[in-house]
């Protein structure tokens, strides 16, 4: 292959490589909005409704080790398109499961297509940037908060203007075809040697960076989840405004992910890492601290901004380091990093209710300069 075929066909991975990381953001959005139609057509009560949705977290953890597994054996390629192509079969089926357990069934397998989808992207981004030779795992997890906006945005849309939950999921699911097609044959197919095991439990440093992951997962999710009750409950703003505490801090975390790779090239990632934990801990210690709204926004801001990095450069540190193979260390770094996202709001609750919410944010704050201070051991 000559010199300029190569760089094409290098070009060619990258861009395949953001479409990958669009698909599940897409498709997950476009779940949200669609959760209160399910909620009524199963007949679940708020309760019954938590239970339900935990089927989608608990598919993807165990889908995460088991796409490891799979892609070391037949190629990041093979597991992108049959994972994409489960969550086409099964985003229709949400909108029309009418018993409780038809509808956690359907959202188990469309958890599995999902945690199977990240891990597998995550693989495929690790060995595109390694051959780029420059940082570009920012850039492509910016494409999965992008894919989050288009899909959350395109299904609002189809439902506002009366178009029913399953013929909304029809162009949503055309979409995940389109790309599909033009991205997975720059999908990589590239195995991993016989001589490697598939399955191993996590250790060492790819434990280490698991934990930071699932630290700042858990940041994120308390953003998700409690950013706007914080903002009611604590600073006394309307709950009809409250979503743009959410709105700031994604929005700001997407473009710092887009121009990320560049700052993560001029300062390296552990001093990215440093900043970011440092940015995080302050946005949160203002939002709680500073009794003005306007300056919990400002704290959100911050929080993004310092979020914003962290995870793309665990995720190639983990590509970087020589203990554990990569089909092993990136699945546990990325079930690690899910398990925060699920965890987090949880404890989050337990303390806000035994303290507050304040007492709350603030931990987090302390958790995520724990972050910055511990890129003094980290060493790959």
């Amino acid at each position: 292959m000559s010199a300029q075929s190569a760089t094409t066909s290098l070009r060619a991975q990258q861009h395949a490589t953001r479409a990958a990381f669009f698909v599940p953001g897409f498709a997950l959005a476009a779940w949200a909005p669609i959760v209160p139609f399910a909620k009524a057509s199963a007949g679940l009560d708020d309760a019954a409704l938590g239970l339900v949705l935990l089927c989608l977290g608990t598919g993807s953890l165990l889908a995460m080790p088991l796409a490891g597994v799979i892609t070391s054996r037949e190629g990041c390629r093979k597991v992108l398109v049959a994972t994409a192509l489960l969550i086409c079969a099964t985003l229709p089926l949400l909108t029309i499961a009418a018993s409780p357990w038809s509808l956690g069934a359907v959202l188990f397998l469309f958890g599995m297509g999902v945690g199977a989808m990240d891990c597998t992207m995550n693989m495929q981004a690790v060995m595109v940037e390694r051959d780029s030779g420059k940082a570009m795992m920012s850039g492509f997890h910016a494409f999965y908060s992008i894919g989050g906006f288009v899909g959350a945005m395109g299904i609002t849309a189809l439902l506002s203007a009366g178009v029913g939950p399953w013929a909304s999921y029809l162009p949503i699911v055309a979409g995940i075809l389109v790309v599909l097609v033009s991205a997975s044959k720059y999908w990589r197919a590239d195995r991993v040697s016989q001589d490697v095991p598939a399955l191993a439990l996590p250790k060492g440093v790819v434990i280490f960076i698991g934990m930071l992951c699932f630290v700042t997962f858990l940041a994120e999710g308390s953003m998700l989840d409690w950013s706007a009750v914080f903002l009611h409950e604590v600073r006394g703003v309307d709950a009809s405004r409250t979503g743009i505490g959410f709105v700031v801090f994604s929005l700001t975390m997407t473009i710092t992910r887009l121009f990320g790779d560049r700052l993560v090239q001029r300062l390296g990632r552990l001093l990215a890492v440093v900043l970011g934990g440092v940015l995080a801990s302050t946005g949160f210690l203002i939002a709680t601290l500073v009794t003005q709204w306007e300056a919990a926004l400002f704290g959100y801001v911050l929080v993004g901004l310092g979020c914003a990095n962290i995870v793309p450069a665990m995720f190639s540190l983990a590509g970087q380091q020589k203990t554990m193979p990569e089909n092993i260390a990136i699945p546990a770094i990325t079930t690690l990093g899910y398990a925060g996202v699920l965890a987090g709001p949880a404890l989050i609750g337990f303390v806000a209710q035994a303290t507050s919410l304040v007492t709350a944010f603030v931990g987090v704050a302390v958790a995520m300069l724990g972050v910055a201070l511990s890129m003094r051991w980290l060493k790959v």
